[in-house]
Order: C-alpha cells, then sequence, then structure tokens
C-alpha cells in the first residue's frame, strides 16, 4: 500500500482517546470514519474527531468519539477520505490582493496581445486621463517571450497612463504617459535601492522600473481604497483561499489599514481565515505609540511581525547574490536597505517587543539580515524573539548554521519551483541545490513554513505540496533535487510550523483537543498518492473554527 498503513497498522498509531477538559462539555459536531493525520506526533493518526464551540473537544477512534455524542450533536461520516489540519499560508499578501482584484486588470495571462486587449477593453470603461493600472503580470509566462515594453503599452493605450505591476511586486512597466505623470525621463538617474531601465540600443525608457523607482509612481497614482473596499478585499480573498484549503494567512506587508479590515470584516462575519497581520515598518512609531506591538488581537486577528526588506525578488531576478545570475556577468541584484538602516529600524522594533519579519531573498541579502539580527540579540538579549528570514531564498551551510544559532524562522516560497521553473534556469544548478532549502533547514533542525506570497506565487497548497516533495516544475523539469522533502515532512511544513512562526503552535497547526478547528478534507489520500499527481487531489470541505468556510 503505497505511503500508507494496513488497518492494523492505523489503528495502532492512535493513542488513547484525548479530550480537552471543559466540565460538562458536548460536542456540536462530530466527524468519524476518516482518515485522519493529526501532525501530533503523540497522536499521528485518527478515525474521528468532536468539535465543540470552535475547538477540537476530542480527537480518537470512531467508538471513543461517537460515545461522547449527546443528542443535539451533528454526526458527518467521512466515508474514508483524508483530513489534515487546515493549511497555513505562512507569508502572502491576501488584504492587498484582494483589494488588486477589486480594481486592477488581472494582467496574468499567456501573450503580450492579450494583455493589450484587456488593457484597452478597461480604457474604454475609464474616463479620459485617468490611471489604467494592472497586475499579476509574469515577463517569462507570455509566447512572445520578451518582457512588455513601453512601445507595446503605449499602441494599446495611448491616452491613459498605464502601470502594470509585475507579479512578484518588485518592478513595473509603464507607457510614455505614465513616465510623464511620474517626472521620468532619460536622463533621470536611478534612486538608491532602485533602477529605471533603458533599452541598450537606444538609451531610451524600456518601460521597466525596479525596487524603490516605483516609488516615483506611487507618489502620483491615485489609487485610494474606501474602509468599505479594504473590507471587501478580504471578503473575496477569503472564499479564494477557503477553496483551497488554507485556514490561516500571514499579511507580510500589512498596514493600519490592513489590520483594520480585517477586523471589520471578521466582525461581519466574512474572514474566513486567520490573519496573523504584519506591519510595514513605515508605521512602527506609531504603532509603538499607541502601545500595539506583536501578539496584540485574539485566535482570529493578530498583529504580526514588523516588516522591513534588505533585498530583491526572485521571479523578477533582483535579489541580491553573491554571485552573478547566469548568463548576466555584471548583475548581482539590488539592496533595497542599507545594514545600519535596518539595524536603526531593527533595534527600535527589538527593545519594543516587536518580532521582526524581514524580506531577504538572495545569500547577501540573508548575510546582512543575520548580522542585523545578531548584532541586536547580542546587544539587547531577548528570549524566543522569533526572527524571521522572508524567502530566505539562496542559503549556503554557513547562513543555515546562523539561522540555527539564532532560532530564526525561514519562510521560503512554497510553490515557486512547480509555477515559476521557467525561471530557474537564472540560477544554475548548483546554485538551485541551495535554494527553497526545507531539506537543508529541516535537517538542521529549524522549522522552514510554507509561504506562497501570493500574488508573486499561486497559493494553492496542494501545489506547494508537489513543488516540494518533487523539486520539478509543470513540465517535468527537476531544479534542485537535493531539497527534495517526504510529503508528511511538507504537510508539517503547511500545517504547525506555520502555527509556530506566529507563537501560535499551541493553539492551531495539528489536530488536538483544545486546539481550535481548523482542517481540511480531501478528495484522495496524498500519502497513497503519486507525488507528480498531488496537485490535482481536491479540496472537498475547509473548516476553521468549527465552521465550514468552503464546502465543494
Amino acid at each position: 500500500m503505497k505511503n500508507g498503513a494496513t488497518r492494523r497498522e492505523f489503528l495502532g498509531s492512535m493513542a488513547a482517546l484525548t479530550v480537552f477538559p471543559l466540565e460538562h462539555e458536548r460536542p456540536d459536531l462530530i466527524l468519524h470514519n476518516g482518515n485522519i493525520w493529526t501532525v501530533n506526533a503523540a497522536e499521528p493518526r485518527a478515525q474521528a474527531v468532536a468539535v465543540s464551540r470552535g475547538r477540537f473537544l476530542a480527537v480518537g477512534s470512531n467508538r471513543d468519539v461517537l460515545n461522547l455524542a449527546g443528542a443535539g450533536a451533528q454526526k458527518i461520516d467521512l466515508a474514508g477520505k483524508t483530513v489534515l489540519p487546515g493549511f497555513i499560508d505562512a507569508h502572502s499578501h491576501p488584504s492587498q490582493a484582494g483589494r488588486l482584484h477589486l480594481r486592477m486588470v488581472d494582467c496574468d495571462l499567456r501573450s503580450i496581445a492579450a494583455i493589450q486587449a484587456a488593457l484597452r477593453e478597461r480604457a474604454a470603461k475609464t474616463p479620459a486621463g485617468e490611471w489604467v493600472l494592472g497586475f499579476k503580470y509574469d515577463d517569462t509566462k507570455t509566447e512572445e517571450g520578451r518582457a512588455l515594453t513601453i512601445t507595446d503599452l503605449d499602441a494599446a493605450v495611448p491616452d491613459h497612463p498605464v502601470n502594470i505591476q509585475h507579479r512578484g511586486g518588485h518592478t513595473a512597466y509603464a507607457n510614455s504617459l505614465a513616465f510623464r505623470k511620474a517626472g521620468i525621463d532619460e536622463k533621470t538617474p536611478d534612486p538608491p535601492g532602485g533602477q529605471i531601465s533603458h533599452d541598450p540600443a537606444t538609451g531610451k525608457l524600456s518601460g521597466r522600473v525596479a525596487e524603490s523607482a516605483n516609488d516615483y509612481f506611487e507618489k502620483v497614482i491615485p489609487l485610494k481604497f474606501t474602509r468599505e473596499n479594504c473590507r471587501e478585499g478580504v471578503k473575496l480573498i477569503s472564499k479564494m483561499l477557503a477553496r483551497t484549503g488554507i485556514t490561516s494567512a500571514t499579511e507580510a506587508q500589512g498596514t493600519p489599514e490592513d489590520l483594520r479590515a480585517y477586523q471589520d470584516a471578521h466582525e461581519a462575519g466574512e474572514l474566513l481565515y486567520r490573519a496573523y497581520c504584519f506591519i510595514n515598518y513605515h508605521y512602527l512609531d506609531a504603532m509603538i505609540e499607541a502601545g500595539v506591538r506583536t501578539g496584540l488581537g485574539d485566535e482570529w486577528v493578530r498583529v504580526g511581525a514588523v516588516k522591513m526588506v534588505c533585498d530583491g525578488s526572485i521571479s523578477e531576478r533582483t535579489a541580491r547574490l553573491s554571485v552573478p545570475y547566469e548568463g548576466r556577468p555584471n548583475d548581482f541584484g539590488i539592496l533595497v536597505m542599507t545594514e545600519e538602516e535596518m539595524y536603526a529600524v531593527g533595534r527600535k522594533a527589538h527593545l519594543a517587543g516587536w518580532q521582526i519579519g524581514t524580506h531577504s531573498n538572495g545569500d547577501v541579502g540573508i548575510d546582512q539580515t543575520l548580522r542585523v539580527y545578531e548584532r541586536l540579540q547580542r546587544e539587547s538579549p531577548r528570549h524566543d524573539p522569533r526572527f524571521r528570514l522572508e524567502h530566505c531564498t539562496v542559503a549556503s551551510d554557513d547562513l543555515i548554521g546562523r539561522i540555527k544559532a539564532l532560532g530564526a524562522i525561514p519562510t521560503p516560497f512554497s510553490t515557486y519551483v512547480y509555477y515559476h521553473g521557467e525561471k530557474m534556469r537564472y540560477y544554475g544548478a548548483e546554485r538551485l541545490n541551495h535554494m527553497f532549502a526545507l531539506r537543508s533547514f529541516i535537517d538542521a533542525g529549524i522549522r522552514p513554513t510554507q509561504a506562497s506570497d501570493y500574488p508573486p506565487g499561486p497559493f494553492e497548497p496542494m501545489m506547494a505540496l508537489q513543488s516540494e516533495v518533487t523539486r520539478t516544475d509543470m513540465k517535468g523539469n527537476l531544479w534542485g533535487p537535493k531539497q527534495r522533502i517526504s510529503i508528511e515532512e511538507a504537510i508539517r511544513v503547511g500545517t504547525l510550523h506555520g502555527a509556530y512562526a506566529s507563537y501560535e503552535e499551541n493553539i492551531k497547526g495539528s489536530i488536538e483537543a483544545g486546539k481550535v478547528a481548523d482542517l481540511v478534507v480531501l478528495g484522495r489520500d496524498p500519502l497513497r498518492e503519486s507525488p507528480s499527481t498531488l496537485i490535482t487531489i481536491p479540496i472537498e470541505r475547509t473548516m476553521a473554527g468549527g465552521r465550514w468556510t468552503f464546502e465543494a
């Protein structure tokens, strides 16, 4: 039985019934006759769970759990279906993405011609002179085999300023009118930590800007969202995540407005996942002044880490590397913040009791971030700061040793190998065996998470599992085989490790009596599935807090 267990082995792996000690408590709901993978080392398998007031009341065998049922308990026969803890996306941008889905053109299309057509359609509905905005554009996924240019965008929409965000979130593409409104011409110098690209043949603007050069556009684009818009965005993305089995997500570049949107959506009964809301470092002083720090909130909406950005993007090839990109001998990527800038912000946050999460992709970026964290802990030791390395993509053995010594948490991209395979060639075969380094992290005793970074990466957990287990892309190409992990390890990374990253391992991340009742029911058992077809396993139901948030 491939990756499976006999009935005798299954029953033998179940511990005695565990019940949360609540006096006179009776279950509201019992799920029985299931193949339940608890991710609880003390009781790895179970047949049934009882739920009461949004928490797991009991976990065990069919007989023991059904014996707890009172007259009013609902009973659902799972007919042998596989149940896992709800998935935790430890780094994404759901609130922001929800707003963008409401307002922008989704440019996740497979040709420049199709993108031009979508922009023309939006421009036809947009008052003259107003901006036409897009997101989720990916320069390596269009059939033309080249990036968008200023000429492409001028031809599509000449009379409106156009700005299209790359899916990775670190670069953007604009037309001539947009550059004029932003005050950029061919002589404008690159800003610190940014880049304005030029056509190498003519020296003219290419249409692309990277990193801090995006600030020119952000200052002139009147992209305003009302409080109602923000709540609607959370409502929209909630439904999208629930369909894939996600029950918790980290808002990795949050603002006070995001925090309020989560609270508004929760109060309206529209928030279908638990939000751990990072706060961008620009808001740190105001948060400290208000007495806010990491951990404030409840099991549904909680303040997360303060967020800094050290370097660039993997999918857009701007991450800061010690060895240049393949085929680009003078391109090492971009550092966005200096070490001293990071230290100044980090020290303020560290002394105020904040967790710190820093975007650090390339090995140079990771090294700089670790130096800041090491200095903070050396100068002002704190118990269990759980420093986070957001993405932590290109990780050498030396860097991994330092991460372990600090007790820091890497949050590598979970779907990138599968979805962004065509970009992997820019890193080379040797470096790929040190990228998205789940095998190395786990072997070192580090607890990495699953993290989609959506919109940059797809958020579907079953894609993440396949990507992590096989290290193959959607065409079957193998990238960095030394970092493959087992399906059991991948499930733990996507559940309990994600809870640990937000200081919540005692309340979620596994199916245990007393924890919040977050789970997902799958159409097939991933431990009996070919690793190459994990992505095809359907999500049949998602539960968060004892409530079905999705039912197929």
